[in-house]
This record gives C-alpha cells, structure tokens and sequence, in this order.
C-alpha cells in the first residue's frame, strides 16, 4: 500500500475505486465498505484507495470537544492496507478543505486528485463547508461528473448502529469486552516500551510501561486481563491503567505484566490487548497491601486465560 501524507505528494495516480470517510477505529462496519470498494476495484481494473484525514475535522472546529482516537496512526494504516488497499489519501483536514463548497470538495479533490472512477461511503456520509454535502448531494454530482456512487446501509450487530461513537464509550466506560464484536479484533494499545519506576521488578513483577497518547481514547483506571504481543508472539498478560496513586502521582499510563517471560522491553514495540476489567484502581495503605493486591490479579488474570485456553 502506497500512503500520501500530502496532496502535492499524489501527481499522476492510476483511475481509482476510493472509499470515503473518518474509518477511526477501522471497525466492521468500515471493513466492510472497504472490501466492497477493494472487489469492485479488482473488477473493474481500478486501484483501491481510501481517502481519509490524519486529524478529526470536527476537531478543527471551534468550540466543539476534542474527538479522541480509537487507534494510533499506525494501527489504522496497518489495518487498513490487510484489506487489499493500493493508495491511502491520509490527507491533514485544513480550514481550506474545511471551506470548500461540496461541488469543489468532489470536483478538484476526489475527481482531480484521487481519480476516483466509483466513490464509496456511508449513509450518514458529509463533506464540504459546513458539512452541506452528503450521498444525496454525492450522487447528483455523479450523474453530472460521470462516477458511481456506493451507498452502505447502516451496520447492525445485536440491533447496534457499528459506528466509532459506540465503540468510544464501550472504551471509556470499560467495557472492553464488548469492543471484539464490533471491532472484529479486540480494543488494543501499541507503542514503544518506556523505562517506569521499576517497582514490580523490586516486587517480583515486572512490568513494560507504555506512554499513552494524549489523543488516544482510553479505558478507565483500573487493572484489566490482557494479551501482550511482542516480535510476533502474543502473550497472557495483566495490565494496570492508571496513575499508580500508592506510590505517587504519575501521568497515566499503561503497565503490563507478562507471564512466563523474562526478556528486557525497554525501547521494544508491544501491543496491548484488551479483554476483561477485573477492578478499577484504588490506592492503598502500603506497599505491602499493593504487593498482595497485584498477586491477587495475577491469580485471576491467570484463570481466565486459562479458561480461554480450555474454550
């Protein structure tokens, strides 16, 4: 998969089948749009691209609440091209995109720029200034300009819209279990290992520390039953979210022990898995008390993968 960052970047690109939209999180109802665009490209000879920002329009907007980010950057893009995908416009929203009229926002970006021959996107899809386009407005420019347009009905699982927004507050609110069903993967956390304040070593239970990201959204504080995967293998693990408020005031962030393994993490990529909150975070009178707490986690972290294994 090619990706473009820029749009002076993309000169000269081959006729395309484009699919349209935020796709934060790439949950299935994205995937699904995406391999519709991905067959009908292979059909018709076309490449496969996906056109979407690198930032949240509404995030420019003034007065409005920050969006935060279901997956980083590169979980997306990674999840993206095991689609089939050939371009990825991961193109920065600016004030001039934010200000373009729909017919200008289709005719010089999407016709122009992305050579789009069939457009693909969602029922509830807009664009332009104000957000004054949408599939009905997209399809009249289609007769007019000469490209098909690929409406998705909405994506329903267990009587649930899929969309990024009920995925957002399963994650804030810790349902984490729930996010598998309409993620088609489990809700995960990846980036480089940080040196923490080596506590679990001196306690008996090492742990490999990520940063999280400010844009990221988060589950709450507490200790959750994980899988840690690491140069390819993936590993029964627990992971505490949170402050570590028994010890001291740190900046939140994402502490995961891994069973069976004695490897040195720092500077190393991992990925985090969700799957169960066992408690939330709570802070306690002594080390000692912490110390009997965490084997505690670790004795129930163990059952259910253990469980899962005799599934």
């Amino acid at each position: 998969m090619v990706t473009f960052e820029k749009l002076a970047e993309i000169n000269n690109i081959e006729p395309t089948a484009l699919a349209l939209g935020n796709f934060d999180g790439v949950h299935l109802g994205h995937q699904a749009l995406i391999k519709s665009m991905v067959s009908k490209a292979r059909e018709k000879g076309l490449k496969a691209a996906v056109f979407t920002f690198s930032n949240h329009p509404r995030n420019l907007l003034p007065g409005k609440t920050p969006v935060m980010n279901i997956t980083m950057e590169g979980q997306k893009n990674q999840i993206i091209d095991s689609l089939g995908v050939d371009y990825l416009f991961n193109i920065e929203f600016t004030e001039e995109i934010m200000t373009m009229e729909p017919e200008r926002f289709v005719k010089e970006l999407l016709i122009e720029k992305f050579k789009a021959k069939d457009l693909f996107c969602g029922f509830n899809y807009n664009f332009g200034y104000k957000a004054r386009g949408n599939t009905k407005i997209l399809k009249e420019l289609g007769n007019e300009m000469g490209f098909d347009v690929w409406e998705m009905s909405p994506f329903i699982i267990h009587d649930d819209v899929v969309s990024s927004s009920l995925i957002r507050t399963l994650i804030v609110s810790g349902q984490v279990e729930k996010c598998e069903m309409y993620m088609g993967r489990n809700y995960a956390i990846d980036g480089e290992v940080v040196v923490g304040n080596r506590l679990g070593r001196k306690l008996g239970f090492p742990t490999s520390n990520l940063i999280i990201s400010p844009n990221l959204v988060t589950p709450p504080n507490g200790v959750y039953v994980t899988y840690c995967t690491y140069n390819g293998h993936r590993y029964p693990s627990v992971t505490n979210v949170g402050h570590k408020p028994t010890i001291g005031q740190y900046e939140k962030n994402v502490e995961t022990h891994i069973f069976n393994f004695d490897k040195e993490l720092y500077g190393k990529h991992i990925t985090v898995e969700f799957l169960q909150k066992t408690r939330d975070e709570v802070k306690f009178d002594s080390i000692e008390e912490l110390s009997e707490q965490i084997l505690r986690d670790c004795r129930d972290a163990r059952e259910y993968h253990e469980n899962l294994l005799a599934l």
